[in-house]
């Protein structure tokens, strides 16, 4: 018996519609929205066809409902593995590994104009 890809996986995909970044390497950032993440890869579509091998930097939130704390943003470095022919609509499904990943802070903090107001109110 042959195993299809999604039954070699090793780790357990999530089907999650997050907004996501993408940057291409020497391309403007495009936004688009994840389909399925795992911990090591991730799946989306583009509105482009890129190619194997290419190198991308994704940005994305999980909700407070997926952590069960505060929405974390996580921005990875990843490489482009998979590329599906496009749809009719010219989608371009893409998946890529994660190969580096870091926590960005978060804009979860009051805003200048929060602070200022209570400031004000305070004097």
């Amino acid at each position: 018996m042959q195993l299809n890809s999604q039954e070699r996986r090793l780790m357990r995909r999530f089907d999650m519609r997050l907004p996501a970044i993408v940057r291409l390497e020497g391309t403007d950032e495009v936004q688009t929205e994840t389909q399925n993440v795992s911990a090591r890869g991730v799946f989306f579509y583009l509105d482009r066809v890129v190619s194997a091998g290419t190198k991308l930097e994704v940005t994305l939130t999980f909700p407070p409902h997926v952590t069960l704390t505060d929405a974390v943003r996580v921005r990875f470095s990843a490489r482009v593995i998979r590329v599906e022919s496009p749809l009719p609509s010219a989608r371009v499904g893409t998946a890529a590994v994660i190969e580096d990943y870091e926590f960005l802070r978060s804009n979860g903090g009051p805003d200048f104009l929060s602070v200022l107001k209570e400031f004000k109110a305070g004097n």
